[in-house]
């Protein structure tokens, strides 16, 4: 750190004074300030990275105990890429005295995996601006290519949420709600590999599965009319067959780690019916199934969009049928408004209001308890829902994807809105991998270390006092603190 500290007082000092009178010149231009103060901040922070590494990668050499087993091979330029920039350091290539195994022992020291040129924090920082962006975009926010950003999403492993709390949460009521979005494929496994239709249209859609499970809504603010969801927890997949029933389980456990389910008098599942949709219904006892608010509207258009004038009381008709009266009866109702069909339409007209009067049939019950709405029965919003979690990312611009890309881009968009800490799912990544348990014992002994940490202290010693006059408190006092430190 002597250089760093070095370059700080005799460069960086006045370049910031220099900002400053700039500054104080010009007010307007703080824009400049802010810049040229980020900027040589960077410059310090990567000579300090630079400083340490290479004064790790020298103790590597001058240590006895990496002597008896390594041996020197030669020293080597090496960049990385971290959050701060790509620093440009030396480090050594040892070879073990009895395997003749070559290998970067800083790496070792590091935790880094062989030929891994970006730490955590940039692979993070990565990683979040491509979940929410683009891969171009998070390659820009590491220096890397897009394929790169793409490569690593594919790999991605993602914890379930298995942390239990001190105390199961009480609630009355508790709301699942579930919808999908449509993504468009460029290919299932490998290009050329999507086929085509009899009307030679190719099969490249691929349906993306949102649940989220929350406790009811309350406004944004108070006296505020716009509504949030009451701890919400997001769960995306692609997934089909055996894989919905895997989905479905995550998510029962998930509820059942988190809520007191003897305290909750109902669970509802907001949604419109679909397949995968009755395999969560058979996967957790006791829901109340209540028809999507959406699909419920949009089959009520179908219905009367011919009826002109009048459509305003055919969906009341319609709406009082299911709400008070029987399925003949709305099945009688439908009958009624085939007779107000175009004659040049009637056709597909008529195939038109059976498909949505038979939907609607199939959904009977839950569209009659969302137009009840007793026991609290909420409005759902899955549709907004899948906008922002799903769609603005995957399927709202043109764009195509992999199966694979598009799946664990789902997951990494639920890992995202559910506050996940992107650093953490990087190290989650190598926490299966094999470990050099005690590696650095082996390289490295206490003793040499502390002496280290000595030698580092007296060349720090004669910058301190120049530091001091020109710093502030808080800086002195982190300078004085580290004096303790590196005196132990």
């Amino acid at each position: 750190m002597v250089k760093s500290i070095k370059h700080f007082e005799e460069k960086s000092i006045k370049i910031f004074e220099s900002l400053e009178d700039e500054f104080f010149k010009h007010p307007e231009r703080m824009a400049e300030y802010i810049t040229g103060i980020t900027e040589e901040l960077h410059k310090i922070g990567l000579l300090m990275l630079k400083e340490s590494l290479e004064n790790m990668n020298q103790l590597l050499k001058e240590s006895g105990k990496r002597k008896s087993s390594w041996l020197i091979e030669r020293d080597s330029r090496k960049q990385l890429i971290t959050s701060l920039g790509t620093v440009c350091f030396t480090k050594t290539l040892f070879t073990n005295r009895d395997t003749g195994k070559m290998e970067y022992l800083l790496d070792r020291v590091l935790g880094m995996e062989k030929h891994e040129r970006m730490t955590e924090d940039a692979e993070a920082r990565m990683l979040k601006e491509a979940v929410q962006t683009s891969y171009r975009r998070g390659g820009e926010e590491s220096s890397v290519s897009k394929q790169t950003v793409k490569n690593r999403i594919h790999t991605l492993e993602f914890p379930q949420n298995t942390e239990k709390p001190e105390k199961k949460k009480e609630v009355e009521y508790l709301y699942i709600e579930a919808d999908e979005d449509h993504t468009s494929l460029q290919f299932q496994e490998k290009k050329g590999d999507l086929t085509e239709n009899e009307n030679h249209q190719k099969n490249n859609c691929l349906i993306s599965k949102l649940v989220y499970v929350h406790e009811g809504t309350e406004p944004e603010a108070p006296e505020s009319k716009r509504h949030r969801l009451v701890n919400p927890y997001f769960f995306c997949r692609v997934c089909e067959g055996k894989d919905n029933e895997k989905f479905w389980d995550e998510i029962y456990r998930y509820i059942d780690t988190q809520y007191d389910l003897s305290k909750v008098k109902k669970i509802y599942l907001n949604a419109d019916g679909g397949g995968w949709i009755e395999t969560g219904k058979k996967r957790i006892h006791g829901l109340n199934y209540v028809l999507d608010e959406f699909h419920l509207q949009k089959q009520m258009i179908r219905l009367t969009s011919h009826m002109k004038d009048s459509t305003d009381d055919a969906r009341k008709e319609l709406y009082d049928a299911i709400r008070k009266r029987t399925k003949a009866d709305f099945i009688e109702t439908v009958e009624c408004l085939k007779d107000y069909l175009p004659q040049e339409r009637r056709e597909s007209g008529i195939r038109r209001l059976e498909e949505s009067r038979d939907y609607i049939l199939s959904n009977w019950g839950a569209a009659k308890l969302r137009l009840l709405h007793k026991e609290g029965v909420k409005g759902s919003s899955t549709e907004g829902h899948v906008s922002h979690v799903l769609s603005s990312r995957m399927s709202s611009r043109p764009m195509g994807w992999s199966r694979k890309g598009a799946a664990k881009m789902a997951q990494l968009r639920a890992y995202y809105y559910n506050g996940g800490d992107m650093l953490e799912l990087v190290r989650y990544q190598k926490r299966e991998l094999p470990k050099a348990a005690g590696a650095e014992a082996d390289i490295l002994s206490s003793v040499e270390i502390i002496r280290s940490e000595k030698n580092r202290h007296r060349e720090l010693g004669k910058y301190v006092e120049a530091i001091s006059r020109t710093v502030s408190l808080d800086t002195k006092k982190k300078v004085y603190f580290n004096e303790q430190i590196w005196g132990l």
